[in-house]
């Protein structure tokens, strides 16, 4: 199966992704210990012990991986985390569903990290620390939120970190895994060019897929009840990109399972059927694939070379509220920020204006949230924005934590549809890394030693 992510590029760009896109399950930043690099000591267990209660004791050994250890406590904390992360409440049935897959995860990064080891790649502690920043950032969480809810939830920091590590370390062993291949050629767009000129008028779907390999197709009963698991949880509400980014075992994990705009000859048979029938939003039942399950939701259609539509660059100041407004009772603060926001809505002029503005109040959220298609915004907002003229700033826009003020800098009519050489270059280069991933995952498994210890 061929498998395109968002056109996005590899190498550089990709270690700055892996955060934003990968982690975004997790909201806040943590200041990193001296040591967090180094992976913990596991202490070892007989994997038949109980505790004096009956219960399998936390330490005891789950799996043995080319000699390193995996445990209990490795495998409870990554499903907390998950939980955690998800908004989820993690019970006993739904833990008990998930461990499974969450052993085999655990399995493969401990593969991936021995495979870091044996090239000598280190992910310093400063790298991760900014991965993590860039995620506090962009959630407008306070400073160390993180580490106090984890501690609170009784997961340990190391859990995460060991997840950061691995992702970013991986994508290093892919560029230097691609070697000579981490490069596009001009023949090679110019050929991808006249592909889609000749699938003109042929329907493309964004889509975003969670994949769960199966290893012996004789016996894919595990992977197919965690994938109904799963998908129970993504129609009850868990967010799809933070669900992919925990389980999904495809590249695309890195970009919370998104695979943007892709035509039906780059996808499975079976996956096509569901795309061409499934409405926008719905999560499909499992979609039985070359070499294991996808979990896949549309998030939209596009005729190939034809998807007119308004593009908008933006600016906004927001206004933070110091406590959750109660719309029957504003506080004084709230109050005073209301006037403050109809006050500059009155009086800014510009963009630059509500930039400055924004950062007055503390840049709280950014000032530019990126370029936005207008046909892809919410109802409620695109009936805001759409007649809104350039320069001419919003009302005030409330909601539970502040109040922000809008403002059009420009719009235009733009095609869609139509790929710009770059952004075939980065689709073509993604899935280069897909496949090579793919293959050296499979390459690890195959020669590694793995002793299972106990049922999970």
């Amino acid at each position: 199966m061929r498998r395109r992510l968002s056109p996005t590029g590899f190498p550089s760009p990709l270690l700055a992704r892996i955060a934003a896109a990968g982690l975004a399950a997790w909201t806040a930043g943590i200041a990193l210990p001296a040591d967090a690099a180094r992976p913990t000591a596991k202490p070892a267990a007989r994997p038949d012990a109980e505790a004096s209660d009956g219960s399998i004791p936390q330490d005891s050994i789950v799996a043995v991986i080319n000699g390193t250890v995996l445990t209990r406590r490795d495998v409870e904390n990554r499903g907390r985390l998950f939980a955690l992360s998800a908004g989820l409440n993690l019970t006993d049935d739904l833990m008990n569903r998930l461990r499974p897959q969450i052993v085999r995860q655990l399995i493969d990064e401990r593969l991936r990290q021995q495979e870091m080891l044996s090239r000598h790649i280190n992910v310093p502690p400063e790298q991760i620390a900014a991965s993590i920043a860039d995620i506090e950032r962009r959630n407008n969480m306070p400073h160390n939120a993180l580490r106090d809810r984890l501690a609170a939830d009784g997961i340990s920091l190391t859990t995460m970190i060991d997840q950061i590590r691995v992702q970013l370390g991986w994508s290093q062993v892919l560029r230097e895994e691609l070697g000579s291949r981490g490069r596009t050629t001009a023949a090679e767009i110019a050929q991808r060019e006249e592909a889609l000129r000749h699938e003109d008028g042929k329907t493309q779907y964004l889509m975003s897929e969670i994949f769960i390999p199966v290893d012996d197709a004789r016996h894919s009963e595990d992977e197919l009840k965690f994938a109904q698991t799963i998908i129970q949880e993504l129609r009850n509400g868990a967010p799809f990109p933070i669900v992919a980014a925990q389980f999904s075992q495809s590249q695309t994990a890195l970009e919370g399972g998104m695979m943007g705009w892709v035509q039906e000859d780059s996808l499975d048979p079976q996956v096509v059927a569901v795309a061409r029938a499934m409405p926008e939003g719905a999560i499909s039942n499992p979609i039985r694939v070359a070499g294991g399950y996808v979990i896949a939701t549309l998030n939209g259609r596009r005729t190939i070379g034809h998807q007119m539509g308004t593009l908008l660059t933006l600016r906004q100041a927001y206004l933070p509220f110091t406590t959750p407004l109660n719309p029957q009772a504003p506080s004084e603060q709230q109050r005073d920020m209301l006037q403050q926001a109809q006050q500059l809505a009155a009086n800014a002029h510009s963009c630059a204006d509500l930039e400055a503005a924004n950062h007055k109040y503390g840049d709280k959220r950014p000032a530019n949230p990126g370029d936005l298609q207008l046909e892809r915004i919410n109802p409620q907002m695109q009936q805001i924005l759409a007649n809104l003229p350039p320069g001419k700033a919003s009302h005030p826009l409330v909601s539970g934590d502040g109040i922000a003020v809008l403002m059009v800098c420009a719009r235009q009519q733009k095609n869609f549809a139509q790929q710009t050489p770059s952004e075939i270059a980065d689709q073509l280069m993604n899935e280069r890394v897909e496949q090579t991933s793919r293959q050296l995952n499979r390459d690890l498994r195959r020669r590694a030693v793995i002793d299972i210890r106990s049922k999970v």
